[in-house]
Parts: structure tokens; C-alpha cells; sequence
């Protein structure tokens, strides 16, 4: 799951970093703010990717939604993009649960493949 959820910041970043200067010369907001802040909050993304190992990771990648959600008070096409990643992020999270379980449900290397595995058996007895 982490992967995939780095890998949805990691994109976040590049969109916030290209937002900047639309919000300079579409939003007229004064550069002086808007690239300190988009700078901010791309390297807020990049760092959460790589603390998605810890237990605040994926609380930090929800604040980093809601900032970049927020965004779109200055800039109005970033609610539509902050939506995208909202989506994103809840997918990459979901699908990513759903990944490890079925991997915790695989053998393990160097397990005894002929051992009995938990769950449902595919070969069917029959009773004389």
C-alpha cells in the first residue's frame, strides 16, 4: 500500500509544482505568495511520501489532501484538482488494503507447499 500511496503524492507534488505559476498569471495571486507556498506544499507531499512508514504517514497524506482541496480557495481550478487526489489517495489507499490482504493470504518462501494452508482446501474428500 505505501507504494502506491508515495506514488500518489509523488504526482501530487508535480501538479502543485506546476499549479504555481497558473495561479500567478491565471489567478493573479502575487508570486511572492504563491510560490512559497506551492514550493511548501510540494515538499509537505514529498516528505509525506517518504513517511508513509510511520503510524502519522497516512493522517499527514489526509492533511496533505485537505491543503491541497484547499488550494482551490485561490486557485478554483485546484478544487477539481484536489478532488482528483482526494479520489486518488482513497482509492490508492482501499485497493491498497485489499493488495496485502490477498498477499498475506500467499504461501511464504520457504513454507512447505505440501502443508495444509488456512481457508477453504480446492480438493474435495469423499467419504467411503
Amino acid at each position: 500500500m505505501r507504494a502506491i500511496a508515495a506514488a500518489v503524492l509523488f504526482f501530487e507534488a508535480v501538479v502543485v509544482m506546476l499549479a504555481i505559476p497558473v495561479a500567478v498569471t491565471v489567478s493573479d495571486v502575487d508570486p511572492e505568495v504563491a510560490i512559497p507556498v506551492g514550493l511548501a506544499l510540494m515538499v509537505l507531499a514529498l516528505v509525506t511520501a517518504g513517511l508513509l512508514g510511520r503510524p502519522f504517514g497516512y493522517p499527514m497524506g489526509w492533511a496533505v489532501q485537505i491543503l491541497v482541496l484547499l488550494s482551490g480557495v485561490v486557485v478554483p481550478a485546484m478544487f477539481v484538482v484536489g478532488g482528483l487526489f482526494v479520489v486518488l489517495w482513497g482509492a490508492a489507499l482501499h485497493f491498497g488494503r485489499k493488495g496485502e490482504a490477498v498477499r498475506a493470504s500467499w504461501p511464504q518462501p520457504g513454507a512447505d507447499p505440501d502443508a495444509p494452508t488456512a481457508g477453504p482446501s480446492n480438493a474435495s474428500s469423499t467419504a467411503d
